[in-house]
């Protein structure tokens, strides 16, 4: 393409966001005259979203920050459906009761990464529910149901990688792609919405609903995806040996989330800085170009801008700090992450192997017990060798906890309650 003419696309270029779109010159020139507005959907299968939306919810703050107008769409209606996008199998129904909680769960995220209101760029919210829920089944058969083709969503990757592998798809789910597409219509109508954004596995669903636009009398949609994002050695952005990397804090302290980024491959670091964090290309290339010892200071700066990003500057700041003390200075500090348990657990002793599993720092007393022989864990600094060694109030210090090691980088404080 030629060189973009709008901040938009030229941040999104610049920065690696941009993997498909259907018409970039087109889109181009809708954001270069201010006539843009986009959105990306969002369902509400869990209280958290994960590190692995942040590509989506980081487009969504770019178009806002270069004078657009995002929408945050909830799924509160497609949940009850299931996207079959990616999944082997059939999507656990949830309550309605479950998916508004969920729903209200998901809302405080994006307040952090989009500035909500009246003015024309403001973001909004919206939730599909809306006009999905009193839907009536024979009327959307007769006015959008015709205009699917069965050959065309049979082609689906989605699809196809279901009947591929003999694995149940159902007609419920069949119908997901049906539903995102009229959300495109639907938003267009309401809110004049013109773009639908998401990550690459999205292609297919996105551009069936530019389809329906066309067939159903909208203006110009368009569609645009981001790239699945994998580290270096090949591992799923997000996905990590302790399970995925959650936003809410709750689920993953700011800590953690600031050790998550801390532990970035070196050759990806520059990467991530273009895309999670907010800092100027010429700031983010001079910490790319650091080699040596020296990258672990980008790395730094990546887990606090990230973290702050998220969780406010204060957090980043002590998840800092938190970092320094226990890495630099061989410190024990407060803010490492907490797990309680029950005070007779150490008046009558725990298994060391059970105890660093009660404290999610492995997933089982078998991976407890490679890491013993590997000299992987630590309780208050020094090395446990006797897998069959228990935890006691003896070995709670002056602060009334215990600290776990594994490795180096992860730290948790058990404290009876």
């Amino acid at each position: 393409m030629t060189e973009p003419s709008s901040d938009f696309i030229r941040t999104l270029t610049t920065r690696g966001f941009l993997h498909q779109c259907s018409d970039v010159e087109g889109l181009d020139a809708k954001a270069r005259a201010g006539n843009l507005v986009g959105y990306v959907g969002y369902d509400c299968t869990g209280p958290s979203l994960h590190v692995g939306h942040l590509m989506s919810i980081m487009m969504l703050h770019w178009l806002q920050a270069t004078g657009s107008k995002p929408i945050v769409l909830m799924g509160g209606g497609t949940t009850q459906v299931g996207d079959p996008s990616g999944k082997d199998e059939t999507r656990k129904v949830l309550s309605l009761e479950q998916i508004e909680a969920n729903k209200n769960s998901l809302k405080a995220t994006f307040s952090r990464f989009l500035h909500f209101g009246g003015d024309g760029a403001g973001a909004s919210m919206r939730d599909n529910a809306e006009w999905l829920t009193p839907l009536n089944y024979i009327a959307f058969l007769r006015d959008a149901g015709r205009h699917f083709s069965v050959n065309r969503m049979l082609s689906m990757e989605s699809v196809k990688r279901r009947l591929e592998r003999d694995q149940e798809l159902s007609f419920l789910e069949f119908n997901y792609m049906c539903l995102q597409a009229y959300d495109f219509v639907e938003l267009s109508r309401r809110f004049g919405c013109n773009l639908q954004m998401g990550g690459s596995d999205q292609w297919g669903n996105i551009v069936t609903g530019i389809d329906l636009g066309r067939r159903m009398g909208t203006a110009q949609l368009y569609a645009l995806t981001c790239p699945l994002i994998t580290t270096a050695s090949g591992a799923k952005m997000g996905k990590t040996a302790a399970g995925a990397v959650w936003l809410n804090a709750d689920m993953k302290s700011p800590y953690d989330y600031w050790q998550f980024w801390r532990n970035t491959e070196d050759t990806d670091v520059g990467r991530f800085l273009k895309l999670f964090t907010m800092l100027g290309l010429d700031e983010i290339a001079k910490l790319e170009a650091l080699g040596g010892v020296e990258i672990n200071e980008a790395k730094k700066v990546l887990a606090t801008e990230a973290t702050a990003l998220l969780h406010g500057r204060e957090a980043a700041a002590t998840a800092t700090e938190t970092a320094r003390r226990t890495f630099e200075d061989g410190a024990l500090s407060e803010n490492l992450p907490t797990v309680l348990l029950e005070a007779q657990a150490f008046e009558g002793g725990i298994g060391i192997l059970a105890a660093f599993v009660r404290a999610g720092l492995v997933g089982s007393t078998g991976e407890a017990r490679r890491q013993v022989k590997g000299g992987g864990l630590r309780v208050n600094d020094v090395a446990v060798t006797d897998e069959r060694a228990v935890l006691t109030s003896d070995d709670l210090g002056p602060a009334g906890v215990a600290k776990l090691s594994l490795g180096r980088k992860k730290h948790v404080l058990l404290r009876p309650e």
